[in-house]
């Protein structure tokens, strides 16, 4: 068993197994000074709790590309232009706008009752008098798939597959495609429509929104989430019978184009040739609740940690924070993003979008001419308790455009097992955040920061197109 070298950093004593305690000692990382007096510092940190509680408090829900969503950009440049950021302005872009309408489900037979759920973002529509039908039961994601094509013709498909709680929320991953892709292969298999359990850890009467994905020339069916307690109780009746009926109202709507944005800020660097550090979270959230955890503590913590070098010494490299509009519906802001900066060098880029729950784990993807960064990383990280994981970087559906670029990266992994209990739920809101948690976040994005801004070493790993 091999024990990392940050295991080491900041332990004063260590149990570790007899064969690695055979093994040559690790050469001593040296990290500068000024990073531990930071970081120490953001751990008394007040400006991400703020922000995020202006946002949730003074705006309240920001659906991409409505007037919600246009008063958050302009909130977000008063703040931070107060903050003392540079270069401070909005660059927009159209995309496309869906809307919520009226949502119910009633169970006609055998057993009448109301469901609670939620429509899937770009769902179809039914009619205004909702649909009649019958439910056909797909205890898992497979068995949808499994399903011969036009054996759906008329009736409604009901997809419930458990998600499960982790540390690394890899449940999502694993659970979430009922969600992303489901109501797709249903459509294709003839559905009139589909319900699925919610992709949740929870077991409450919140339904879990979120989008879903339709291919091209598959027309929108309805599509909606039931809570997870409603999805259990449809379960339950499915084991007292296969004939069930339900009455189903869903009535959204795609408006035409509207105009969605980046809220961009920056700490200047000294060296332009360095490249651009891009950091940030989206300013956009759902329309159930105000979007704390999702992503308002993302655009915080980030933020905040910006701060600390904004007020120190002038960094080496430019910090750009970017709070990116429209992640929700399909990640607007960061292709706009990408396409509007492709021609500019970027030494990194980071995202933090998975709430405000302590980070545990890191990992970079730096060229071999800079990988001693990820040395320092990890020794000024290990204080916070945070580890250095074997996995490469490079997460984040805001970023994901740069890295497309060929950007390094950075992950701060932040610890999933609450997250998914609230994610896209109206229970999405600013008493879920744990202030002491969040201060752990700035602290380890501002030591994050500090080092890459600031390091010696060069890197290119991107190639500008056109330049």
């Amino acid at each position: 068993m091999r024990i990392a070298p940050l295991a080491l950093a900041g332990i004063a004593a260590v149990a570790v197994p007899a064969i690695a305690q055979r093994a040559a000692p690790p050469a001593p990382v040296k990290v500068d000074p000024a990073v531990a007096k930071a970081r120490d510092a953001a751990l008394k940190d007040d400006v991400a709790y703020d922000i995020v509680e202006g946002l949730t408090t003074e705006v309240g829900q920001r659906l991409a590309a409505t007037e919600a969503e246009a008063r958050a950009r302009a909130w977000a440049v008063v703040k931070l232009k107060a903050l003392g950021f540079k270069n401070v302005h909005i660059e927009t872009y159209m995309m496309p706008v869906w809307v919520r309408g009226e949502e119910k489900a009633e169970i006609v037979g055998p057993y009448p009752q109301k469901l609670v759920l939620a429509a899937l973002g770009r769902s179809g529509a039914t009619p205004p008098e909702g649909i009649t039908a019958p439910v056909v039961y797909f205890p898992t994601f497979n068995d949808l798939l499994a399903a011969p094509d036009g054996s759906l013709t008329g009736k409604i498909a009901f997809v419930s597959n458990q998600m499960k709680a982790a540390q690394d929320g890899s449940g999502y991953g694993a659970y979430g495609a009922a969600r992303f892709v489901g109501p797709n292969i249903a459509a294709k298999k003839g559905a009139a429509a589909i319900i699925i359990r919610s992709i949740g850890s929870d077991h409450g009467r919140w339904p879990h929104t979120g989008g879903t994905n339709w291919a091209p020339g598959v027309t929108p069916i309805p599509a909606a989430a039931l809570s997870v307690a409603d999805a259990e109780q449809l379960e339950r009746i499915f084991t007292r019978t296969d004939k069930v009926t339900l009455h189903l109202t869903l009535t959204p709507r795609t408006l035409p184009d509207a105009e969605s944005g980046n809220v961009i800020g920056e700490v200047p660097g000294t060296d332009p040739k360095a490249g651009t550090i891009v950091i940030g979270g989206h300013l956009d959230s759902w329309d159930l609740a105000t979007g704390a955890i999702d992503d308002g503590a993302g655009v915080a913590i980030t933020t905040a940690a910006a701060k600390w070098l904004l007020d120190g010494p002038r960094p080496r490299r430019t910090i750009r924070i970017v709070w990116f509009g429209a992640e929700e519906p399909g990640g607007f802001g960061g292709e706009a993003y990408a396409k509007a900066h492709a021609t500019e060098k970027f030494a990194l880029a980071a995202e933090s979008d998975f709430g405000a729950d302590n980070v545990w784990r890191f990992s970079t993807n730096f060229p071999d001419s800079a990988k001693a960064i990820g040395d320092r990383l990890g020794v000024a990280l290990a204080p916070l308790g945070i580890v250095r994981s074997r996995e490469v970087a490079g997460d984040g559906t805001d970023v994901g455009p740069l890295f497309k670029l060929g950007t390094a990266a950075v992950d701060l992994n932040q610890n999933g097992i609450r997250y998914f209990d609230w994610h896209h739920t109206p229970e999405d809101t600013l008493d879920k955040i744990d202030i002491e948690q969040m201060r752990q976040n700035v602290a380890a994005w501002t030591a994050m920061l500090w080092i890459v801004a600031n390091a010696p070493e060069d890197w290119d790993r991107t190639t500008p197109k056109g330049g």
